[in-house]
């Protein structure tokens, strides 16, 4: 797959996908966000990857916000910097997620990381949210998921004084869930994503949707419902009797019903 701001690879069941501009922070643009978005999409449909692990390009930035250049001047949403369908495409993968943080974590790109399933960070990386510095927020993703992981009184104070994290204190806060030496990052993300890979994809698919479907509403309890829990109930015995009963158009035989 073939990208202008992103980079994609497959090495056995990880795949990984970097932020491809260090020269501007690894920020967003809209050509960004849609095509993490199709990246995503395209790895949803596929059964090779287990694992996606996300990560910066550069030893400097992981993500620093996003960029509304080349977006049309207007309110509606085509003024509009595409980010909610990137964090969607990570929520509807129905595979496990991986932040590999690379450095600074600041705005959207720490968002970015919260999304993620699970974070990994080096020691020298730094996290922070300066929205209000700047006149700007992120509802919803950012403060939600950001109470879920280090309470409400914490994510306020990150969100109302903007304070520089580093990696140890995101740890002790829950922000994240592990730092590694700067010189150890790529192989402890890699050995992280191989473990969670031997793990059963069904089981860790049910779990993931199982935890987004308290956020997600009637989108999430169909993403469980529909996507996992209706798949394997089609192969009982009793989805397959009612089936052929009502094709044949005679009465199912109840004998077959919860085996």
């Amino acid at each position: 797959m073939g990208y202008q701001t992103i980079l994609y690879d497959e090495d056995g069941p990880v795949g990984t996908i970097t932020l491809n501009r260090p020269d501007d922070g690894n920020m967003f643009n809209a050509t960004m966000c849609h095509e993490l978005r199709d990246c995503i999409n395209a790895i949803r449909r596929e059964t090779r990857t287990r694992v996606l692990v996300i990560t910066g390009a550069g030893e400097r930035f992981f993500c620093i916000g996003g960029r509304k250049d080349g977006l049309e001047d207007t309110i509606l949403y085509a003024g509009t910097l595409p980010t909610l369908e990137m964090y969607e495409a990570i929520e509807r993968l129905q595979k496990p997620v991986i932040a590999s943080v690379n450095g600074f974590a600041v705005g959207g790109g720490n968002v970015l990381q919260m999304l993620c399933d699970l974070t990994i960070a080096k020691e020298s990386a730094v996290f922070r949210q300066v929205g209000p510095m700047m006149g700007s927020f992120d509802a919803g993703y950012g403060t939600w998921y950001l109470e879920d992981l280090v309470g409400k009184k914490k994510a306020k104070e990150i969100w109302f004084c903007n304070p520089k994290i580093s990696a140890r204190e995101a740890l002790q806060l829950g922000l994240i869930n592990r730092v590694v030496p700067d010189a150890r990052l790529r192989e402890e993300t890699r050995a992280m994503a191989l473990e969670i890979a031997e793990r059963g994809a069904f089981a860790l698919a049910s779990i993931k949707a199982a935890f987004n479907a308290r956020h997600g509403g009637v989108a999430g309890l169909s993403r469980m419902a529909h996507d996992l829990l209706l798949r394997a109930y089609l192969e009982t015995e009793e989805s397959q009797e009612l089936a052929k009963a009502f094709a044949q158009k005679r009465k199912p035989d109840p004998a077959q019903f919860g085996r």
